[in-house]
């Protein structure tokens, strides 16, 4: 086994994600989006849209402006012309990921998601399970309150003043149950709300028509594409990627180490042993510069962010604003390859404007320099999302000299 550096491993890390390569200097295509897949593997959904949807974000990271409809058609529509990419199901968590992986998630290998605990409800009610099946088959697309209309009854009342908004009705659990199940998918979405359809109805007969997959053959499949996208990992850090059992991903690493398709490592400063794909490349540096959404690939383990970048990372959108320390909705700043600051972003769509409600430099960072770049960034970013400035708030020690290079 041979040693690497921490430094080596960061480097590998970032060019795994597609971060070693500069950003097209025209306009971005397909082409483009699917080498992102290529290298991420999948891309996480979230419904919190404070500042973007967190499945738009690390594409703009990693290509710079592009149009929002290149993705949604490439994950929600299709054409003869222009087939579907991407399909959606429970990975790292609800994600996009490319069709042909379809199979791979289904398989059994993945441990179940929270909806398997809606079984004991399809079990009770087995003709509701039949009724949203034939309502989908006739109405799909479709979401889950037309279907509790369409179907009457209980599920089609209106919710009683109390109930909180996680409470999900019968239907809305049935559909999810059978969503985990691969028994429906996501046909489109409008407004983010998801709008179910049958598989065969969305999906490539090949796709389809490959599964079931062999339990082993499958975990294999996962964690090779997870050290793809992670370039070097540990074991959890490859288990995490979609969420397999530790059982599985264990022996799925064994097998993969003893046919040659995992390169055991050590790094220097890393506990557990480490991974390496035999295709990652080492960059001699890393140039450019990125926000990252905290759903972004590269950062959303965040044991491994610290590991590798020295950088401690929470999301603290569940903690109560006197108690959260840098913010709501937090994107931390990728330099040349390392992350130098934070800011906690807003789209004020009302203004027109993207709000910095506070802005935070790393320890031993070059405040003047990362000021200038990540204003720069957020221009960016600001003229993407269609808003007409950047205003930058009083909080953080970085605020200053970012308001000041914002202008």
């Amino acid at each position: 086994m041979r040693t690497i550096s921490a430094d080596v491993a960061r480097r590998t890390a970032l060019a795994a994600q597609g971060f070693a390569e500069p950003r097209p200097p025209g306009p971005v295509t397909r082409r483009h989006l699917q080498r992102v897949l290529g290298r991420t593997q999948l891309l996480q959904l979230d419904s919190v849209n404070v500042a973007v949807r967190a499945h738009y974000m690390p594409v703009f990271s990693r290509l710079g402006a592009y149009p929002h409809d290149l993705l949604d058609g490439a994950a929600w529509h299709h054409t003869a012309r222009r087939p579907r990419l991407m399909v959606e199901y429970w990975a790292h968590e609800a994600s996009l990921l490319p069709v042909e992986d379809w199979p791979l998630l289904l398989s059994g290998a993945k441990r179940p998601g929270w909806w398997r605990h809606y079984a004991q409800l399809a079990d009770r009610e087995p003709a509701l399970v039949d009724d949203v099946l034939a309502a989908v088959k006739e109405l799909g697309p479709v979401g889950a309150g037309a279907l509790e209309t369409a179907l009457g009854g209980a599920a089609g009342k209106p919710r009683p003043p109390g109930v909180s908004w996680w409470e999900r009705s019968d239907v809305k659990r049935i559909c999810e149950y059978l969503f985990g199940l691969g028994a429906l998918t996501t046909g489109t979405r409008v407004n983010f709300q998801r709008l179910y359809d049958l598989p065969e109805r969305v999906l490539p007969s090949a796709v389809l028509a490959a599964h079931p997959m062999d339990h082993g053959e499958a975990a294999r499949g996962l964690v090779r594409r997870a050290a793809r996208a992670l370039g070097i990992a540990t074991e959890p850090d490859l288990r995490d990627y979609y969420r397999l059992g530790p059982a599985e991903s264990r022996r799925a690493v064994e097998e993969l180490v003893e046919a040659g398709e995992l390169e055991p490592v050590a790094v220097r400063g890393w506990r557990a042993p480490a991974y390496r794909a035999p295709e990652a490349s080492v960059p001699r540096r890393i140039e450019g510069r990125a926000l990252l959404c905290p759903f972004d690939p590269l950062i959303w383990e965040r044991e491994r962010t610290e590991r590798i970048f020295g950088f401690r990372y929470r999301i603290e959108i569940y903690v109560p604003e006197p108690k959260r320390e840098f913010g709501y909705y937090v994107f931390p700043f990728l330099l040349d390859g390392e992350l130098v600051g934070r800011v906690d972003l807003k789209s004020d769509r009302a203004a027109g404007v993207l709000r910095v409600q506070g802005a935070f430099a790393e320890p031993g960072a070059e405040a003047r320099r990362v000021a200038a770049e990540l204003a720069a960034e957020l221009r960016h970013m600001a003229e993407w999302l269609g808003l007409e400035g950047v205003v930058v708030g009083e909080r953080g020690d970085l605020a200053g000299a970012l308001a000041g290079a914002v202008g």
